[in-house]
């Protein structure tokens, strides 16, 4: 991920993820090397790559989040093969780190990671950070075993958030928990436990961005349109990209005379072998060859639709060349896009943001085009907005943008997180929750700096 690349570069520390290759062999650690920060990874095995990944993270973890419970597949190899991974993880994690480390652990892959190190008699802090939204009430119901995830969350010394909404739905959990108590201080003591529930919208490299942007070389080559509008995705759900091409249609039909908008769409493929990434695919191969059949001209193709990844600084240019950006997410944790997009902007000539108000990024992101991604019309309606936009008005609404990117530059954050767990206290009483026969903590187990 960019964001935590960017982070260890000006933090230094370890990072501990999975091998991009699976093994039978899951006792070995490997040792990627690394400059700025050091890399090991463990490996799961083929079965473990189903279930643990492809199961219990994607098909149930991740639709869960992102408000999508009717396409939550349960299944119990899942749930097994998700805590049997995160409790192999937090072995190695006990052999790795040192007595005055810090662990940081990411996102919805390793939410029982902390109560399985905690098993092992690890009591240095560790904190949680969720990059995707954090789930309401309700949808937790739809877990076999929804208690687990607030038990799971307060093993952490921290549990970071992005958003001050997915820090009242997280709160909301904790309240309806009769095993919760609120401190007056705004920490949780859940049983014998304390946590802390705090916002950390996450950011970019706002300057090194904004560099790569600023290289003269054309993005386009020869092919380059003369007005056209990008939008930059994994390929998934809940980016709201159907709708997104059928809004582009929509303002194509009411668009000026003459104008030959383009909207560059680059959606690269992920999770593959996941059912409903498969459908996403089908229908907006659907969508942009019926747009194009519409619309298209001899010399003018309007929707240009590329299926595979472009390196970061390509991406740069273009944004910069784009006279606006489309993020129509129907659920997002943050949306670094709208990031991305904003430092990259001319500031004498910027384009147009035109942000989804379900993306996380649009709580403080006020000055975009805000739409609603299920409103058709109402994305034709901001294009139209966009694209006819005065430069005055571009300029205010850029430099306002920029102030907030700025403000939560991913320095900023990374910075923010463990200055706070660093201050959360260390020390908890785990006796209540394991076995009398639980061994007693190796002398030299502790956390790193990051992970």
């Amino acid at each position: 991920m960019v964001a935590l690349h960017d982070a260890l570069g000006y933090s230094g520390g370890i990072w501990i993820g999975a091998h991009s290759e699976t093994s039978e062999n899951t006792d070995d650690i490997v040792d990627l090397g690394g400059t700025a920060y050091r890399k090991l990874a463990f490996r799961l095995t083929d079965e473990e790559l189903q279930n643990y990944y492809l199961g219990y993270a994607n098909s149930v973890l991740w639709p869960l989040c992102h408000r999508r419970g009717d396409l939550v597949e349960m299944n119990s190899d899942y749930q097994a093969a998700y805590r049997r991974v995160n409790a192999r993880v937090a072995r190695i994690l006990s052999q790795v780190i040192q007595p005055d480390d810090i662990v940081w652990v990411h996102d919805y892959h390793f939410l029982p990671l902390g109560a399985e190190m905690r098993r092992l008699g690890v009591t240095n802090r560790v904190g949680f950070f969720l990059h995707v939204p954090f789930p309401s009430l309700g949808d937790l119901s739809v877990l076999s075993q929804p208690q687990e995830f607030a038990a799971d969350l307060a093993s952490y010394n921290l549990i970071g958030l992005q958003t001050r909404a997915d820090v009242a739905r997280c709160l909301e959990m904790y309240r309806a928990d009769p095993r919760a108590e609120f401190m007056n201080d705004g920490s949780i003591k859940f049983l014998d436990r304390i946590t802390s529930v705090r916002s950390f919208p996450i950011g970019i490299d706002t300057k090194g961005f904004a560099l790569e942007a600023q290289q003269n070389e054309q993005p386009f080559g020869k092919q380059a349109p003369e007005t056209f509008l990008i939008g930059v995705d994994r390929l998934d759900y809940s980016k709201g990209l159907p709708n997104r091409f059928k809004g582009f249609a929509a303002y194509l039909q009411r668009r000026p005379d003459g104008s030959q908008p383009c909207l560059v769409q680059i959606a690269p493929p992920t999770r593959e072998k996941v059912r409903a990434y498969q459908d996403i695919t089908r229908e907006l191969e659907e969508i942009a060859g019926h747009v194009n059949g519409s619309f298209a001209e001899l010399d003018w193709t309007p929707l240009r639709y590329i299926h595979r990844s472009v390196p970061r600084a390509r991406l740069a240019r273009l944004y910069r060349k784009a006279r606006a950006c489309l993020v129509t997410s129907l659920a997002d944790g943050m949306n670094l896009v709208a990031k991305e997009y904003v430092a990259a902007q001319d500031p004498e000539d910027p384009g147009v943001l035109i942000l989804s108000r379900f993306a996380g990024a649009a709580e403080d992101m006020t000055q975009a085009v805000l739409i609603n991604p299920y409103d058709i019309e109402d994305i034709a309606r901001a294009i139209d907005v966009a694209l006819a936009m005065p430069l005055a008005e571009r300029k205010a609404r850029n430099a306002a943008l920029l102030q907030v990117v700025e403000a939560t530059d991913v320095s900023v954050w990374s910075q923010n997180f463990l200055r706070v767990l660093k201050a959360c206290p260390a020390d908890f009483d785990f006796a209540p929750f394991f076995p009398e026969d639980t061994p007693a903590p190796a002398r030299d187990i502790a956390k790193l700096d990051v992970a």
